[in-house]
């Protein structure tokens, strides 16, 4: 069959957009890679009444809501996107299948990559984190070291802001590090800095390469972060008809919360664009 819409990404954006099109009427598909970019973290936070939810448990409640207004999740990876709004859009499956629409959801998300220091991406999201208002609450009045550069302006502005929580933050020249243990940092002249949590900073990278069969390509964020998906308005519509994005994949800043209103944005505007032209008054 031909859907409405398919929406790329199963997390809080793409799930929110599918909500917001199935109670539109419309027939939606979710292709989701289980690769959520908070599946390390216990809980979600900032997220009123969901507060300390598993993001595990957020999506399965967010698949059963979709499916509950006449969507369908599947779980695969895109490999490939084609097509226009005239023809209609081809998503092409790693496993070779094809799935058809009307409209394309891009809620693909984003890749965290971080430092190459032993022990730091085994910690991610437990005992490394990156956001203090995800995190900081939790760690409150602990041990914080903030990996990073003394000069740079971004780690200066982590050490102020994590200082909101603990009077116990220090800066820990990331070029010296040797590796991360379980009581801290271990530097490069054999040295433990005991710290409880560490900070670090990775590079934002846009989970979007299936998307360059389709003339759309992830850029250099104006903020030196990464890589996103530019929208042309705030709906998340792009330079490719037909085609909207929205959460982390074209705001890499974007929280649960906020990322599940981009997600409802778009798609009550996808649903708008779906609607049958004005007739012409004789």
């Amino acid at each position: 069959m031909t859907y409405d819409v398919i929406v790329i990404g199963g997390g809080p954006a793409g799930l929110s957009g599918a909500v917001a099109l199935g109670r539109a009427l419309r027939s939606v598909l979710v292709i989701d890679s289980g690769q959520g970019r908070n599946a390390p973290a216990e809980g979600i936070h900032n997220f009123l009444t969901r507060d300390g939810m598993s993001p595990a448990e957020f999506r399965a409640a967010g698949r059963a809501e979709v499916e509950r207004y006449g969507g369908k999740v599947i779980e695969g990876e895109v490999a490939s996107a084609g097509g226009d709004v005239e023809r209609g859009f081809e998503v092409t499956l790693a496993d070779g299948s094809v799935h058809r629409a009307r409209r394309l959801l891009v809620t693909t998300g984003l890749v965290d990559r971080l430092p190459e220091v032993p022990g730091l991406a085994e910690g991610w999201g437990k005992t490394v984190l990156h956001c203090p208002y995800c995190h900081g609450y939790e760690v409150r009045g602990t041990a914080i070291g903030v990996l990073g550069d003394p000069g740079d302006e971004m780690t200066q502005h982590a050490l102020r802001l994590w200082g909101q929580w603990s009077s116990d933050v220090r800066l820990v020249p990331l070029d010296e590090v040797a590796a991360v243990e379980k009581d801290g940092v271990r530097m490069k002249d054999g040295s433990l800095i005991e710290r409880d949590y560490l900070v670090a900073r990775g590079r934002l990278e846009a989970r979007a390469g299936f998307l360059d069969s389709l003339g759309l390509k992830a850029v250099e964020h104006p903020m030196g972060i990464g890589t996103f998906v530019a929208a042309t308005d705030p709906s998340g519509r792009t330079e490719v008809p037909g085609v909207w994005v929205a959460g982390n994949v074209t705001d890499p800043m974007a929280q649960v919360i906020s990322s599940a209103a981009a997600g409802l944005t778009a798609g009550a505007m996808i649903n708008f664009d779906l609607l049958p032209p004005v007739p012409d008054k004789q």
